[in-house]
């Protein structure tokens, strides 16, 4: 998986060694020496650059969790502006070699421009633009973090219907490696674009004798070559690229603020006497750290704009960590459930069968309440026995009887009905009424609330049922004897429709999965999970190597896999315009690196056609359900037990969430009002002395 970005690295590293003898500057040396003192001399210039930029993985992983939860996207609104423009570059300049040579161009040419302008004047000792450029490279991605957060984009070739994702899709290595890192809703502003118009805006500020003209003037060539790559490769809109050079532009007006500061601090050629100075003197640097304390405190005491102008930012980012801590972490336990053996959830009702020392006893939570859990009117009950849920009706299914509860009068029971041998069990709702499905001894049953028997649609002749699903009056079954096909039919009639589910995939997963030492069986492939509603149907269909996910459109008759059949997933659910399932993204079996050995959570929204992963951590969650306020799932604590987690999806805050910012609202009014007034006065004060020393002269 690794292997296309090692070689894209190694590439951009010779490119750079290469062309060095051309971009120095003209009198400057080259020796084998300077390779390794360069890195003496400037390292804290390299681990500020290469820190920054590595930390964009971090920032990715955020801002995928804060999309999928929020559902904040910014893309109609730039499509509404550009239309189809970037479609229309696309298929005038489409050619396969262009493709190969734009993909390629567009990662190792970033990579080779964002170090080579830092390594070139590191290298030559050039430190009056070495403390530029790196402080540049910081500055662009800290000035992006804001749009990558709340001002999320999706890539064209993925939003627009006639646009090829290019770039995303060259080849399954390719593919593979983007989706690992790249959260696909980041385009605004191009960093491709940012990172290399600030370099080549500060060389050509700062470089006053131009003895960087060449390099100068290759990332001025680079800039225009990324800007068509990344249109033509699917990736960004033309605003992106405007985007990229005002956070550019702006880059450049803040290394010219920050730098002396920065570097007085940072400089390699007194930090480390700074250092021994600690170590050897304590004293003295306590009494060096506290005056400079002691100073800033009277300053802040009789503060000029400079200081209120940096509270005003302190508190705006304060402001801005507590609502992306609050709309990333909205999942909360369950209360009361001590170990989870499993929940079923609908119609803002949430069931969790708990083992409370040793006595399984199912736990109702109303998920529009913060009450406490409610006890329920239920049968003898142990780990294994099965329940479900529909609008406020619970059924239970023990040993020997089935039991049906109204929730809103949990005290008493609808319905028991004695039956042995429950092996599956549904509830829906038809007319106004519960309908109870189970399934014992290979038969399939369904009662009404005063047990009376209903018709079911029936599978053919010769067939034994093995799984039920059923939603409204439509029933669907999987047989034993034909374990791909489903079968789908109205309750009360008896004839059904068949859909085979075909989870085959591209040869070159299935090769992968064969170099990963998993073969793929189609021939005794089965179903082993189904969900559906009026509009779509999904599945999970083992294929001995893997499970995969198989979606199938009832509109359009056509099916297709939302997750990357290489991976496997396990339990799905679907409602409310999303489709849900447990997942082990990027999962190499033969180097299975410890971030990806945990289940995760993933969503698929109908609306946009677009999956995305709605946990990251190192702990494994499980079951996912969709609820109408958002997902609930089972999620495993540090001692192995299950806990319920319920995930409210929206941009909806917390109390404390919005206390902040009502708070923040308030102070910024008031510091606000404080600057201005003292600007205003600055300038009257500096206008005075102009005007007095020019009566002077």
């Amino acid at each position: 998986m690794d292997g296309v970005y090692l070689t894209w690295l190694i590439s951009a590293l010779a490119v750079g060694v290469f062309a060095m003898p051309y971009f120095k500057p003209p009198w400057a040396n080259m020796t084998l020496t300077g390779f390794v003192d360069f890195i003496r001399r400037y390292w804290l210039h390299l681990l500020l650059a290469l820190s920054i930029y590595n930390a964009k993985d971090f920032l990715d992983q955020i801002d995928r969790i804060f999309m999928a939860r929020t559902g904040i996207d910014m893309t109609p609104y730039i499509y509404a502006i550009e239309g189809d423009i970037v479609v229309w570059v696309q298929e005038t300049f489409r050619a396969d070699w262009l493709d190969s040579v734009m993909t390629h161009f567009y990662i190792a040419g970033f990579m080779f421009i964002t170090y080579a302008s830092i390594f070139y004047v590191a290298y030559f000792d050039d430190r009056w633009m070495a403390d530029r450029i790196a402080l540049c490279i910081a500055w662009v991605y800290i000035l992006a973090i804001p749009f990558y957060l709340f001002f999320n984009v999706r890539v064209t070739g993925f939003y627009i219907e006639d646009m090829d994702a290019i770039a995303y899709t060259l080849n399954p290595e390719i593919e593979t490696w983007f989706r690992r890192i790249d959260a696909f809703s980041n385009c605004m502003p191009s960093l491709h674009i940012a990172v290399p118009f600030s370099i080549w805006l500060t060389f050509r500020k700062h470089d006053h004798d131009g003895r960087w003209k060449r390099f100068q003037n290759m990332t001025l060539i680079y800039i225009i070559i990324t800007a068509f790559s990344i249109v033509y490769l699917g990736i960004h809109w033309f605003s992106d690229i405007i985007g990229g050079m005002m956070i550019g532009a702006l880059t450049v007006r803040m290394v010219d603020k920050s730098n002396t500061a920065v570097w007085n601090v940072l400089d390699e050629r007194t930090i480390n006497s700074r250092l021994a100075t600690i170590l050897t003197r304590p004293i003295h640097s306590l009494k060096f750290v506290y005056n400079r304390s002691k100073k800033f405190t009277l300053k802040l005491l009789k503060p000029t704009s400079k200081e209120t102008g940096t509270l005003i930012v302190v508190v705006l980012i304060l402001t801005a960590v507590v609502i992306t801590w609050d709309l990333t972490n909205k999942d909360l336990p369950a209360e009361g459930v001590q170990s989870a053996q499993g929940a079923v959830a609908s119609d803002g009702w949430l069931a969790t069968l708990d083992d409370q020392s040793g006595v399984a006893i199912v736990l109702v939570h109303n998920l529009s309440s913060s009450d406490d859990a409610i006890i329920v009117m239920q049968p003898v009950m142990d780990v294994d026995s099965l329940y479900a849920l529909k609008e406020n009706y619970l059924v239970m299914a023990n040993s020997s009887e089935i039991m049906l509860v109204d929730l809103n009068n949990p005290d008493q029971s609808l319905l028991v009905l004695s039956q042995t041998n429950v092996d599956g069990l549904e509830l829906t709702y038809i007319q106004g009424e519960p309908v109870i499905l189970y399934t014992s001894n290979d038969q399939i049953q369904a009662v009404n609330v005063d047990g009376e028997s209903i018709v079911l649609p029936m599978l053919p002749d010769g067939e034994t049922i093995d799984m039920i699903s059923v939603q409204g009056n439509e029933l669907v079954m999987i047989s034993k004897e034909m374990p791909t096909t489903i079968h789908i039919g109205t309750i009360g009639l008896s004839g059904t429709q068949n859909i085979v589910m075909n989870a085959t995939s591209s040869e070159e997963q299935d090769l992968t999965l064969e170099e990963w030492g998993l073969i793929v069986d189609y021939q005794n492939a089965s179903i082993t999970d189904i969900a559906f509603n009026e509009n779509y149907i999904a599945t999970i269909v083992n294929v001995s190597a893997i499970n995969r996910l198989v979606l199938y459109d009832r509109g359009t008759v056509q099916q297709t896999m939302p997750f990357d059949a290489k991976f496997p997933i396990n339990n799905i659910s679907i409602g409310y315009e999303y489709l849900v399932w447990e997942g082990r993204d990027h999962l190499d079996p033969t180097n299975p690196l410890e971030q990806y050995l945990d289940w995760e959570i993933h969503q698929y929204n109908f609306e946009t056609k677009i999956s995305e992963q709605v946990t990251s951590d190192s702990i494994n969650q499980y079951a996912p359900i969709v609820v109408e306020e958002g997902v609930v799932y089972l999620e495993e604590g540090e001692d192995g037990e299950l806990v319920v987690k319920v995930l409210t999806r929206g941009t909806d805050l917390a109390t404390y969430s919005s206390v902040v910012l009502q708070f923040a609202v308030m102070v910024l009014i008031a510091l606000t009002f404080v600057y201005i007034i003292q600007r205003q006065d600055e300038e009257k004060t500096e206008f005075i002395n102009h005007d007095i020393g020019h009566e002077s002269e």
